[in-house]
Formats: C-alpha cells, structure tokens, sequence
C-alpha cells in the first residue's frame, strides 16, 4: 500500500515472485471511467472508488480460499478500506512510506502510466498511515527492493508463525 510512485508495483511483483504466489495490480480492477477521471487529473471519491474496492476485497477473498495466497498492489489509502479488505480474509500490509517530493518526481519521471503527477497530492490527502494495530509492517520506500522484499519476506514468516 502507498501513493502513487511508492514502488507498490515494483515490490509487489518481486515479493510475489519469492513466495512464488500470484501477483496483480490494483490499477487494473479500475473502470475506464475511473482511469479517465484520473488521467485528466481529477481525483476519484469514495463513490468512485466503490466498485474497484469490492474487486479488490474479492480478489483477496479468491487468493484466500484457493490456498495459494497472493500479493496485490494497491494503495489502501484509508484505513476504512484495508478494514474491508481484512474482511475478505486475512491479509499483512505493507505500507511504503514515501515522502511527497520523491513521489512527485517518481510519477513524473515514469511513461506509461495514467496517473498525472499533479495528482500525488490528492493521495496524500487521503492517505491515513497504516496504524500499528493493523496487521503489516512499515518500509522506508527508497530503500532497494530487493531489501524491502528481504524485509517483507521475514514479516510474513512471522505472520505465518504467529498464526
């Protein structure tokens, strides 16, 4: 979980590669619509929002019961919505804390991707920590990777353990 420019996809693919589990991106459970708005630098709402939540909770729900597990990108701003994806079954965020300038020039500095870098500050308005009472772990986002992985890797062992 993050703002846009955090590393969620890069470090999504790399963890889900070393717990040899399936990965997707958030992004692409958006409607056309929701990825217009976003492109012409309009921020969604919690109405917007709605259906690509519920995409996101049931494919955690299909991850969950088919035993395989999963990691999906996803910025899981507000905590309301990782609660409703904690009810999809059990999940371990992790949350790459990035401040707004490296974010900014992140999403500059990427091709390919509907998210204007005018738009980074929308996310930090919405954007409510992941809290320690919920269940993840915090990463410094301009760390390697691979060290993050390395970090998250060890979290979900414990998890695992813990379980």
């Amino acid at each position: 979980m993050g703002v846009s420019g955090s590393g969620k996809s890069t470090v999504g693919r790399l963890l889900a590669e070393r717990l040899a589990v399936p990965f997707v991106e958030a992004d692409g459970l958006h409607s056309a619509a929701n990825r217009a708005k976003m492109a012409a630098g309009r921020p969604l709402d919690d109405e917007d929002r709605g259906p690509w939540l519920q995409s996101v909770a049931d494919w955690i729900r299909r991850a969950t019961t088919s035993g395989r597990g999963g990691v999906i990108a996803c910025s899981a701003l507000k905590r309301a919505y990782r609660d409703a994806f904690r009810g999809a079954g059990p999940v371990l965020f992790l949350y790459l804390a990035l401040d707004r300038a490296a974010a900014r020039r992140r999403v500059e500095n990427r091709r390919g991707h509907f998210m204007p870098a005018r738009m980074v500050d929308s996310q930090y308005a919405a954007l409510e920590p992941l809290r320690p009472d919920e269940p993840g772990v915090t990463v410094d986002a301009t760390a390697d990777p691979r060290s993050i992985v390395d970090e998250v890797s060890r979290a979900c062992a414990k998890a695992a353990d813990d379980s």
